[in-house]
């Protein structure tokens, strides 16, 4: 997967066991498979984020701007659906989100909540692009063919 690098881990107000003495809220734009973008305010804490995409957390930086887009970590590997395309600076499909995902901003060491402009821009994007997962039909089952019999068979 291309990812643009950035000098961000796990934010550092993560303390072990994923609590945080801050009451902070983070304005976000949450993408569900199959269903239009929408801004939702979140508790800016590690388990609110792993509720929100269903499991561990990953965060990619495909985009220039200073955002995130934050993902179950093994939506792939758990089957999730297919929700949106990571593209190229030329729209050429490289990777796809599996399961919920959401777009955060970034400060300088941890995620924060989207400018407007941010909301505006990721919600037109992802509001016009969406992945139909077609479930694969299952083969039909072959029966064995019926030899005739023929006059000099028994």
């Amino acid at each position: 997967m291309r990812q643009r690098q950035r000098n961000l881990s796990l934010p550092l107000f993560f303390w072990e066991g994923g609590t945080h003495i801050s009451t902070e809220k983070m304005k976000v734009l949450v993408v569900r498979p199959m269903e239009m973008p929408e801004v939702q305010e979140i508790d800016h804490t590690l388990s609110a984020m792993q509720e929100l995409v269903g499991g561990t957390i990953q965060a990619v930086y495909p985009f220039d701007d200073p955002v995130a887009l934050i993902a179950n970590d093994e939506g792939k590997l758990l089957g999730l659906p297919w929700n949106r395309a990571l593209t190229d600076d030329r729209g050429v499909p490289y990777d796809i989100v599996c399961g919920t995902f959401f777009v955060a901003g970034l400060k300088e060491d941890d995620f924060a909540s989207l400018t407007e402009q941010q909301i505006e821009k990721y919600k037109d994007k992802y509001s016009n692009e969406m992945i139909l997962s077609v479930p694969k039909q299952p083969e039909a089952h072959k029966k064995p063919m019926k030899k005739e019999k023929h006059e000099y068979e028994r």
